[in-house]
């Protein structure tokens, strides 16, 4: 994996947490992106060194989910089996459902493959394989969807 794909996959893991901030404390988006980039991206915390997050990439994920925040839950609720909510789903799993969506409807740059993949492996950070499976059944429906 070259530096350009490590710094992406970090700006998306660090796009989901700072999108389940947003959910969680309303932080206003200005605040939060600033957080992120003094304090989180590429930081040691509690001995632990994050890796250098491609700082306008993650702006473009975290500013587009929230600005689009109504068109991405519709276009996942429309996903979901019967009887399922947005609400109903982890706060965490809405978030990389959410940023995975926006990549696919804004970054025509980048592949659906890439894109499908890299959520698949966010959700691995927070949950097991069948989470994981699920992100990546949702987001190649959505695919199908916004990349006709």
């Amino acid at each position: 994996m070259n530096q350009r794909s490590k710094s992406r996959s970090a700006a998306r893991l660090a796009a989901v947490q700072a999108l389940y901030q947003l959910d969680m404390e309303g932080t206003p988006l200005a605040v939060l992106l600033h957080e992120f980039h003094a304090h989180r991206l590429g930081a040691t915390i509690e001995d632990v060194t994050y890796a250098q997050a491609e700082e306008s990439f993650f702006d473009d994920v975290v500013s587009g989910v929230a600005h689009r925040s109504a068109e991405i839950d519709a276009i996942v609720v429309a996903r979901l089996s019967k009887g399922w909510s947005l609400e109903r789903l982890d706060k965490p799993m809405r978030q990389i459902l959410r940023a995975g969506t926006y990549e696919l409807l804004a970054r025509a740059d980048i592949a659906t493959a890439t894109v499908i993949s890299e959520y698949v492996d966010v959700a691995h950070a927070f949950y097991d394989k069948r989470e994981a499976g699920f992100v990546n059944g949702l987001l190649d429906a959505v695919a199908k969807d916004v990349r006709k």
